[in-house]
């Protein structure tokens, strides 16, 4: 037991190595930023620290014996004066050094994240709840940030501080020092016992923070769904759960981070009471002046006080490090396979699809498509029916590359689809799913997606062939009328219709059409099939469908069960068959019935 605590602690130790050097890899880029940074914080230490001295001799000036040397405090005054405003515009300028360093090292970070997302695999985006992502993204980077700015900004100073301080005191009296170093280390002890603590539990913090981000998101996206089911009060009852956990974690880490300050300040006040003891009995016995004595109350005061500081910028950067660790797990996913470096572009496509011997599951030990062939000739209506879970989708999936088959190879004319570079692959495909999707933007954004620089002629065009332009009229700025993703007032079956808009906009050469109409009424339904058999005239097209009687024109059926063809034909010749597909036929045309 012992010996796994001891590993796993080696671990996280290695980890933290691990992620710190990928933070200064981030670093390099800006070390201008950095070098500048170290040299201003060291010149204006080294003018905070000379002006006690300066301080020092004023004291001296005024209680000498005899008379006060009015001109030699004068003078003094002025040196402070300067060494003040030199030392506020050193500051300044590594604070704008920090600022950029940092914003631009977190730009970075954000910037190959998202560009990571855009090329991880679908099997990741499925695998890992949205909120969790976008709190890497966004909370854990602002976290990040902040911590790596007061690292930069107390860090240097406070080392500058430490280091400038003892050559000061040591320059005006040694055996004082010596007091002052002897106490010292235990503030290093303080400070390293609560590091040790901190960053496990601020880990714990970031995590449960993304699991309530997700939660939240997936609340606020679905909450007309759970209010239509009653359960809000489930929802309000998991909501308290994590957040009485987020709560206990933050509660934690915060109560160890924040007993790093007393205890530092309880080990510089033992400085500080050593070194006026000491101090006192130098002035005594003339060791020192009284000036001198005051330079070095206020030199121990500044030594002790960066680590107060330093130990806050741990406890800071451990949380930094926390969320940057989180980063960089999900830069550092594996990303979907690269193409091959002469993967051909897709032109020309006449729409030859075929699939040979192609096995696929998503999860290792669950067989879910096995040995599957297909071939397609171009033109080619081709319906896809079966019961849910038997491969319909997945088979969509894998035709678009979305996933890599596991054995066999897809082919689109004749060349195998992990041989060509996905964007001309996808390009040749125009797709309508079930599950629809706005972006932010006007009417005319949305529809001219797969093709910008459409002229606004075409774009009506396709709307028209939509049955969606005279809804789109009514709007209060018609095309340019603006939009979000989730649709604002434009209903289900309307955001369906400006998909199919953006499709006939594109005119691909082959179709995938995912149950494209299930949330259009029967009327316009019917006014929409008009238009697709239009559209996919001379297109091979794939039909995902589960109302059977929108597919009784196709070319050919599959019917899937368990990831396999078990029947394949024509409407007709497999209702005469007498097998699966009449069973789901009649299935449905009863359930048709008893509904009316």
């Amino acid at each position: 037991m012992a010996d796994k605590k001891k590993k796993n602690k080696q671990i996280k130790k290695a980890n933290q190595i691990k992620t710190i050097k990928k933070v200064l890899q981030y670093l390099g880029k800006y070390r201008i930023f950095l070098i500048f940074s170290i040299l201003l914080a060291a010149l204006s230490v080294a003018l905070t620290l000379y002006i006690p001295k300066l301080t020092g001799q004023a004291v001296d000036y005024i209680v000498s014996e005899g008379q006060v040397d009015f001109p030699a405090v004068f003078r003094v005054m002025i040196q402070i004066g300067v060494c003040t405003l030199i030392t506020a515009l050193a500051q300044w300028l590594m604070n704008v050094c920090n600022n950029k360093m940092t914003y631009q090292v977190v730009r970075d970070i954000r910037n190959e994240a998202f560009r990571r997302i855009e090329i991880l695999p679908l099997k990741y985006i499925d695998g890992h709840p949205a909120g969790d992502v976008v709190s890497r993204v966004i909370a854990d980077v602002d976290q990040f940030a902040d911590g790596l700015l007061m690292g930069f900004t107390q860090f240097f100073t406070g080392v500058a501080t430490i280091v400038g301080t003892f050559g000061f005191m040591l320059s005006v009296n040694v055996g004082i020092t010596f007091v002052v170093v002897l106490i010292t280390p235990v503030s290093f002890l303080v400070a390293g016992f609560i590091a040790k603590k901190t960053f496990d539990m601020f880990r714990l913090q970031s995590e449960i923070r993304g699991e309530q981000t997700e939660l939240i998101e997936e609340m606020v996206e679905n909450q007309k769904i759970v209010r239509m089911f009653g359960k809000g009060k489930d929802v309000t009852e998991r909501f308290d759960e994590i957040n009485e956990r987020l709560r206990s974690s933050s509660l934690r880490a915060t109560f160890f981070s924040s007993i790093t300050n007393p205890s530092t300040r309880f080990v510089n006040s033992l400085v500080y009471t050593g070194v006026g003891i000491a101090g006192a009995f130098g002035v005594i016995h003339q060791a020192l002046t009284v000036g001198q004595l005051s330079s070095f109350l206020s030199y121990a005061n500044q030594y002790t006080k960066p680590f107060n500081e330093i130990s806050g910028v741990v406890t800071e950067l451990q949380n930094a490090i926390a969320c940057a660790a989180r980063i960089f797990e999900l830069i550092e996913e594996e990303p979907q396979t690269p193409e091959p470096e002469n993967a051909v572009e897709l032109k020309d496509v006449k729409g030859y699809v075929s699939a040979k011997d192609v096995s696929f599951s998503y999860l290792p030990g669950r067989k879910l498509i096995e040995h599957f062939n297909l071939d397609v000739k171009p033109g080619q209506r081709i319906a896809i029916v079966g019961p849910t879970g038997c491969g319909k989708t997945t088979l969509i999936n894998l035709l678009m590359r979305f996933y890599d088959v596991d054995k066999g190879k897809i082919e689109v004319d004749g060349a195998a689809v992990d041989q060509m570079t996905r964007h001309s692959l996808r390009a040749a495909y125009g797709m309508v799913l079930q599950d629809t999707w706005l972006k932010t933007g006007t009417i005319r954004d949305n529809i001219a997606m797969g093709r910008p620089n459409a002229g606004m002629d075409e774009i009506i065009e396709a709307a028209k062939a939509s049955y969606i332009h005279s809804f789109i009229m009514r709007l209060p700025e018609g095309y340019d009328t603006w939009i979000t993703e989730e649709g604002g007032g434009i209903s289900q079956g309307q955001k369906q219709l400006l998909c199919i808009a953006r499709v006939m906009l594109c005119r691909p050469p082959m179709l995938i059409l995912d149950e494209a109409t299930s949330s259009i009424d029967t009327r316009t339904e019917l006014k929409i099939q008009n238009a697709f058999a239009r559209l996919m005239e001379g297109r091979t097209t794939f039909i995902v469908a589960h109302r059977l009687s929108t597919i009784r024109e196709a070319d050919r059926i599959l019917v899937m069960k368990d990831g396999k063809i078990i029947e394949q034909g024509k409407h007709e010749e497999l209702l005469r068959q007498g097998g699966f597909y009449k069973k789901l036929y009649m299935s449905q045309f009863a359930e048709t019935s008893e509904a009316s």
